[in-house]
């Protein structure tokens, strides 16, 4: 599943690029050897692929396209591929983008993005691409989409905080805080809130997109693991994983917390109606697994094989504080690309996930409707 030849006999590492590059189809399909479903897998490049962003659909909304990162060209630039066996075409070059930090708008033709301390818009059709905010020398995170607004957690200087402001460039704030910010995301459905991660303890926070209303969510120390908290779809509510022990629940109003599942859940996402969960697992390495959220049953989707690198994950605490910044970052956490990441395609039909397996990081879409007793029949491990 590494690199190999293309039409016309020339390796995948010799094509020429560029902005508007197409590139020959890189698909290959197979059966999962735990569960038998299918497996697209989208790119073979000997570089590092990975989907757009695990928190929002690297697929847009007509399924008719996968939105990917990849460095084949020596930086990190945004690629489309056509699913399930089409051209691969490459949408941005110059100065590298936020490898994680592709939102695709609900229309499928502009995706957002961010450069450094500025964030982007580029248009699919013709690729135009405009700077919607700089913020100088900042460094800025990963986008979060919500209708007409945007919010990326940022570092300008010494200081912490988060950007928000509207997709049109107006209204744009820098909001402080005390440590790291990470993943800030819009409620799903009380869009003037925001939640975002802090490391290390205690993890998760809300502000308002005014900058008003800050406060803590809940107050643990460094002995409980909390981590990938996200949105349950349209229930409003959080959830997050317990490392390594537990998923878990919050009431976004009362804040009371209960367990969904006992198990090692890592990297998680919901469906929009918030009656699922898909994660991946890690210590051990159990898959790609489907939760039902009202039982806690699990469905066992596939096996990506990744190597799930980062030290911290053998342990049930944050690391230092610091570590996730210095120069250890991808020995502490990562290198992030190790890691499945899975999301859902828009129509929920089909799982997008990175795997290492080949060798370098690629791009795979699992096929839902594949699953044995879908939703939750016997568990397939």
């Amino acid at each position: 599943m590494g690199g190999g030849q293309v039409a016309g006999g020339s390796t995948l590492a010799e094509m020429d690029s560029g902005k508007g590059s197409v590139y020959p189809s890189e698909h290959l399909a197979g059966r999962d050897r735990a569960t038998g479903v299918l497996v697209h897998q989208m790119t073979q490049h000997p570089s590092i692929n990975h989907p757009a962003h695990f928190l929002q659909s690297s697929f847009t909304p007509d399924g008719a396209a996968l939105i990917f990162t990849s460095y084949r060209t020596g930086t990190a630039q945004l690629f489309e591929a056509r699913f399930p066996d089409g051209l691969i075409r490459q949408l941005t070059d110059g100065p590298p983008i936020h490898p994680y930090s592709a939102a695709i708008h609900p229309n499928g033709e502009r995706i957002f993005f961010v450069r450094g301390g500025s964030v982007w818009r580029i248009d699919r059709i013709d690729l135009e691409e405009r700077c919607i905010v700089s913020f100088g020398q900042a460094r800025l995170g990963e986008c979060s989409l919500a209708g007409e607004w945007l919010t990326a957690a940022a570092l300008q200087g010494n200081q912490h905080g988060l950007v928000v402001g509207r997709t049109d460039g107006a209204r744009w704030d820098f909001f402080p805080f005390s440590r790291a910010v990470i993943r800030p995301q819009f409620h799903p459905v009380e869009q003037e809130w925001i939640e975002f991660g802090a490391e290390p303890a205690p993890r998760m926070h809300r502000i308002r997109r005014d900058g008003q209303g800050l406060e803590c969510l809940y107050y643990h120390g460094n002995d409980e693991f909390v981590v990938h908290e996200t949105f349950l779809g349209k229930s409003g509510d959080l959830i997050f994983a317990l490392w390594p022990r537990a998923l878990c629940r919050m009431d976004w109003r009362s804040r009371l917390i209960r367990t969904v599942a006992e198990f090692n859940a890592w990297h998680i996402t919901s469906n929009r109606a918030g009656t699922q969960i898909l994660c991946d697992t890690n210590h051990p390495d159990e898959g790609l697994l489907l939760v039902d959220v009202a039982s806690g049953a699990r469905q066992s989707v596939c096996r990506p094989e990744s190597s799930n690198q980062g030290s911290q994950w053998k342990e049930s605490r944050y690391a230092p504080a610091g570590a996730s910044e210095d120069a250890a970052a991808d020995t502490v956490y990562g290198p992030h690309w190790t890691h499945p990441h899975p999301s859902f395609s828009w129509d929920e039909q089909r799982v997008v996930f990175t795997s290492d397996r080949s060798g370098h990081p690629q791009v795979y879409v699992a096929e839902l409707g594949d699953l044995p007793g879908r939703p939750f029949g016997a568990m397939v491990m």
